[in-house]
């Protein structure tokens, strides 16, 4: 199998998978920053530190999967190159080719979001077109991480303690990715009381969590990302408030002398342990159906404790106490106007049918999450 045969000269882990790996973590990091960069100053340019953050992973991601596809091709042995994936009449692994076709789409993106962008000014919203087109690539470079990884854990169980550890971390970043594609609807304390954010939060973590933690040859696979995903967060909240900002930008709504930080993110640990522990309760061979409730009751029971910790803690969030470095609370963009409004939480309430409503979205994304998971099992090459 080609997973096995990528070795350093040492016999370490490929540098190409960490390549992989560093390029998911430069694109995440650096749509945070954008994303806090137009919240503290605007955007006066392309070439912002944080974009470069952002097309350095997709180039890293290209070139060096680029690279292994052309090694696999033209000097792979026999057995590489058959247990590849053909293309094109070039071969490689399948997460080589999802980078390159990720990257590629990222460098698209650039000159419509510029384009955009002098067309129409400022983002009224994350999800713009050219946006959309970014979030597509960064999705598949993380997505291409996660699959090259997998290839080398599935291939050698028994010596795969870093690519089960390398599994975990992409799986914390796509959790990390996904949380920021949604933020405008789950992201915000003064969301995280409402039927939106508990339907959101249904359709997209229990799917992940569920996933991960079938594909991980860990035990705690699910509860490893979710800790990615909030430590990542964190420092990112940390670090970017030690940085001065001043908005450059029209309307000035309220001062800000800092980097405006992300929220703080979502308690994913508790679900996620959840998850962990009633997904490890099957036997590996149970039958279908068996694994088939046990999603179900892993999904419904992880948005059940992720109710639990979430509710009282974005109650916190909105108080006085939260109004610090640490938790990073009540802290706006420089364009919304100081009010009231930041210390309540927006929208209509939660009812007992959208209670229901979610519990059946969480149990449709869990049952989706166990296919992914029992596909990602399988990956080989």
């Amino acid at each position: 199998m080609i997973a096995a045969s990528w070795r350093a000269v040492s016999g370490a882990v490929p540098w190409p998978l960490l390549a992989a790996a560093f390029a998911s973590t430069s694109v995440i990091v650096g749509v945070i920053w954008d994303i806090s960069w137009h919240r503290s100053i605007g955007r006066d340019s392309f070439w912002t530190p944080a974009h470069m953050a952002i097309y350095l992973g997709g180039v890293v991601a290209g070139l060096s999967c680029g690279w292994l596809v052309l090694h696999t091709t033209f000097a792979g042995s026999e057995r590489e190159r058959a247990a590849a994936v053909s293309f094109w009449g070039f071969r490689g692994p399948l997460g080589a080719w999802v980078c390159i076709w990720g990257a590629l789409a990222m460098v698209v993106s650039a000159p419509l979001d510029e384009w955009w962008h002098n067309a129409y000014g400022l983002d009224v919203e994350i999800l713009s077109p050219p946006h959309m087109v970014l979030a597509f690539g960064i999705s598949a470079v993380s997505i291409g991480a996660m699959l090259m990884v997998l290839a080398r854990q599935n291939a050698a169980p028994a010596a795969s303690r870093v690519p089960r550890a390398l599994f975990v971390y992409t799986g914390g970043f796509l959790i990390l990715q996904a949380a920021t594609l949604f933020m405008e609807y789950i992201g915000i304390p003064n969301l995280q009381h409402g039927p939106r954010y508990f339907f959101t939060s249904a359709a997209v973590f229990p799917f992940l969590l569920v996933g991960i933690a079938r594909g991980a040859a860990s035990r705690w696979g699910a509860t490893g990302a979710a800790g990615v995903y909030m430590g990542v967060t964190l420092l990112m909240i940390w670090i970017l408030q030690l940085f001065p900002a001043q908005p450059m930008l029209a309307p000035i709504m309220r001062q800000v002398d800092h980097m405006v930080p992300p929220s703080f993110p979502i308690l994913l640990v508790a679900p996620a342990l959840v998850v962990d522990l009633i997904v490890n309760r099957v036997p590996a061979g149970a039958g279908r159906l068996r694994w088939g409730a046990t999603a179900v009751g892993a999904g419904i029971a992880a948005m059940l404790a992720l109710t639990a910790v979430q509710w009282p803690f974005a109650e916190f969030l909105l108080a006085e106490p939260a109004r610090n470095f640490f938790f990073a609370g009540d802290q706006f963009g420089y364009t919304r106007a100081p009010g009231a409004y930041q210390y309540v939480f927006w929208g209509r309430p939660m009812t007992a049918a959208a209670a229901g409503w979610t519990g059946l979205t969480a149990a449709a994304s869990a049952l989706c999450g166990l296919w992914l998971g029992n596909w990602m099992a399988r990956v080989r090459r």
